[in-house]
């Protein structure tokens, strides 16, 4: 899928992965029960942050990384109908291997 947006400085475009929906138990959690994702996979990354001295440092994610983040993280926005998320990579908290 492509992306129709590229993200700023050290700013990344993450897709949620869903969670399960059914428990390890085998109950069905329902809609209304689910907490969104915590984990998901990068689907643009922006040119890098430009430091004090003028020179831009590189992101460490990459497209198609799988991170973890944070609750309340990053910035939600619809991107032909499905949802993302806007975010800096100081928000992320560690890549999924």
């Amino acid at each position: 899928m492509a992306v129709k947006i590229r993200p700023l400085h050290d700013r990344i475009v993450v897709l949620r992965v869903d969670e399960e929906e059914v428990s390890s138990g085998g109950i069905i959690i329902p809609d209304s029960a689910k907490e969104k994702p915590q984990e998901g996979k990068v689907v643009a990354v922006g040119n890098g942050k430009i430091g004090d001295d003028g020179k831009i440092q590189k992101l460490e994610l990459k497209k198609g990384d799988r991170i973890l983040f944070s609750k309340y993280s990053g910035n939600e926005i619809k991107i032909d109908g499905v949802e993302h998320l806007i975010m800096r990579e100081d928000d992320v908290l560690g890549i999924l291997e």
